[in-house]
């Protein structure tokens, strides 16, 4: 196992660590000041069924293993989890958000896989005065009062590895994924930092495959053998991720060096690619084997409920979204509201994490962290996303 610290100098400066799980000392279901906790509804939406089943599965289970390892409670009181599937996106994930936040009138809402789904959710919360603790990528929002993420700008990963990539590889690099808002801000977090720095495309721009039409690759895979790139910039996630990397590693572009943002093969989705996915790099803000208190507790929480499964970035930063709400709720007084929750997650300052310890940026609402090159290989026997080395501190 490697050992590597993620605490970077700027998180260190003038920020206090905070003990995660503030709900350990209130077995009694008190609040401060020794009145009977209310029990608090949080919303989680993530996609149960679709194209991202495996993603919003693992977002509900790193939720759930927090609560679990805090009986039940945030804040001192017991929450009351309310689920509803995003599924694919935006058209499914709108009337679930509206039900969760006018029926069942939760005071937050977690989760959301898809970058779309958020943009077509967040109007709904600012008008109801709820916050979002999303835990999955997130695009750029005009009104950020109420919104905020536990993993990642949707432009980070693309932005982290653009440097590297452009060192490691003589010549130039074909980008191409997915034709939705998650898509367009993955590779385009790459194709514009790496055309900035002086980085050429052999594509011009980055191509795009309809989504979630798109299962037959090889026409844009020959595509890419034809174009003379010496390297390939991609993102997937979900089946897409693992019709990709099959295809990939049986077409006439197999040699080609392939990197990804991490979800292409983050999770079961790697366990279904399997030996296709050898040597794969990728760049993801997240490993199991990082060595840090924080991991060790949560891979071994996981590992006795999961005993089959590696976690996963997605469910790290759901436990996180946990972990947020938990010193918020503990924060926002006696009788927490939406409008106090959303107060104290302003004022949290540093969290620690299985990451590693990370801050909200003030602009964007979403951490400061650094990033991992990772490599698909043999750790032990089975294939695994491998700690490569650090890349970049990004966030703001």
């Amino acid at each position: 196992m490697q050992r590597r610290s993620l605490v970077s100098a700027v998180l260190a400066a003038g920020l206090l660590v905070a003990a995660a799980g503030c709900a350990d000392g209130d077995a009694d279901t008190k609040s401060n000041s020794g009145a009977a906790a209310s029990t608090l509804k949080i919303g989680f939406l993530g996609s149960l069924t679709g194209t991202y089943q495996a993603v919003g599965t693992d977002l509900k289970s790193g939720f759930e293993l927090y609560l679990s390892m805090h009986d039940n409670k945030l804040g001192g009181h017991p929450i009351d989890l309310k689920i509803a599937d995003e599924g694919d996106g935006a058209p499914t994930a709108v009337p679930a958000a509206t039900k969760l936040i006018k029926d069942e009138k939760v005071v937050a809402l977690t989760g959301i896989v898809g970058g779309g789904s958020v943009a077509a959710v967040a109007p709904l919360l600012a008008e109801a005065k709820i916050p979002l603790i999303g835990s999955n990528g997130r695009p750029e929002l005009k009104d950020l009062s109420g919104v905020w993420t536990t993993s990642f700008m949707s432009t980070d990963a693309g932005q982290a590895i653009a440097q590297h990539i452009k060192d490691k590889v003589n010549g130039p690099v074909f980008a191409i994924g997915p034709e939705y808002q998650g898509g367009f801000d993955q590779v385009g977090g790459f194709t514009t930092e790496f055309t900035k720095i002086g980085g050429q495309l052999v594509n011009g721009k980055a191509t795009w495959t309809p989504f979630p039409a798109t299962t037959n690759f090889l026409p844009y895979l020959s595509q890419i053998k034809q174009s003379g790139a010496k390297a390939v910039y991609t993102f997937y996630a979900g089946k897409a991720a693992i019709d990709f990397v099959k295809q990939y590693a049986q077409s006439d572009a197999k040699d080609i060096p392939l990197y990804a943002a991490g979800f292409l093969t983050e999770g079961s989705v790697l366990q279904a690619q399997g030996d296709a996915a050898r040597n794969i790099l990728n760049v993801c803000n997240y490993s199991p084997d990082l060595d840090n208190e924080e991991n060790r507790k949560f891979v071994a929480a996981w590992k006795q409920k999961h005993p089959d499964a590696t976690p996963t970035e997605y469910a790290m930063a759901s436990y996180d979204a946990a972990a947020v709400l938990d010193r918020a709720i503990a924060a926002a007084g006696d009788n927490p509201t939406p409008e106090s929750i959303n107060a104290a997650v302003a004022k949290l300052g540093q969290i620690a994490s299985p990451r590693g310890n990370w801050q909200f940026g003030p602009k964007n609402h979403s951490p400061i962290q650094k990033w991992y090159l990772r490599q698909v290989r043999n750790d032990g026997r089975a294939l695994a996303n491998v700690m490569v080395q650090d890349l970049a501190t990004v966030g703001a």
